[in-house]
């Protein structure tokens, strides 16, 4: 509010009335439909925790530490993963297809993808983290991310060599084709780093998809990709291809 106030003060542009109202309705639906995944999401690990995990480890200060970073590792690859793989780029394409950028836009998810992101975590549940720590951290994982989607923090110094910031975020969300597919990190940008997805902010970012939705309606946002895939599998030849679509 404060953000959205400042911006219609100062005449900045920065939101769109039917723009945000269409990122909301997409996060009010996700919030509602969540309710069902994160059950999901969380009975899978409790049932890995309980049957399967290799060790029994406490809850120390440094244990939440440690599995902060294993979260936000895991993080990465189910991001990453996200923009390489069609099945899970057409869940999280949603959140991606704004040509704004603003504090809205960070609620703007995808209904689906949390039947998908809870395989990615389950290596943590094997090693035997705590499954209400698991859930403690994964939330503060989320909720970093909410401040990350503003034009109006420019530069954090040396932050900016640690954590995802606004920068390294905006980067994201371009469609530029330099800055297609980098900065996959949840909080330390350092997983970027290291595994050759970084890219600082340099041209101007445009933001949205490069090929847009051009619809405000929240339900064809969420399955146009799917729409498109079905489509491209139905005219591939082989039965082999109609699969690899999808993969």
């Amino acid at each position: 509010g404060i953000e959205m106030t400042y911006t219609f003060y100062k005449k900045l542009g920065f939101y769109r009335l039917n723009d945000s109202i269409s990122n909301l309705s997409q996060g009010t639906g996700q919030q509602v439909i969540e309710v069902f995944m994160k059950s999901f999401l969380f009975f899978c690990y409790i049932y890995v925790f309980d049957n399967w995990r290799l060790f029994t480890i406490g809850k120390s200060w440094y244990i939440w530490v440690l599995l902060f970073i294993g979260v936000d590792f895991f993080y990465y690859w189910f991001h990453r993963m996200s923009h390489q793989v069609n099945a899970l780029w057409a869940a999280h394409i949603v959140h991606h297809q704004s040509e704004e950028y603003n504090l809205t836009v960070a609620l703007r998810q995808s209904w689906i993808q949390g039947w998908f992101s809870w395989i990615f975590y389950l290596p943590l549940a094997f090693i035997g983290f705590d499954p209400l720590m698991f859930l403690s951290i994964s939330a503060l994982v989320t909720l970093y991310q909410f401040w990350i989607h503003t034009k109006y923090i420019k530069n954090l110094g040396f932050l900016e060599h640690i954590l995802n910031t606004p920068s390294h975020h905006r980067v994201h969300h371009g469609s530029n084709p330099k800055y297609i597919d980098k900065n996959h990190a949840g909080t330390f940008i350092i997983w970027d780093k290291l595994f050759g997805t970084f890219q600082k902010e340099e041209e101007e970012v445009r933001y949205g998809i490069t090929k847009p939705v051009a619809s405000w309606n929240p339900i064809w946002a969420n399955i146009h990709y799917w729409d498109e895939l079905i489509a491209l599998a139905k005219n591939s030849p082989k039965f082999s291809d109609k699969i690899k679509v999808f993969y």
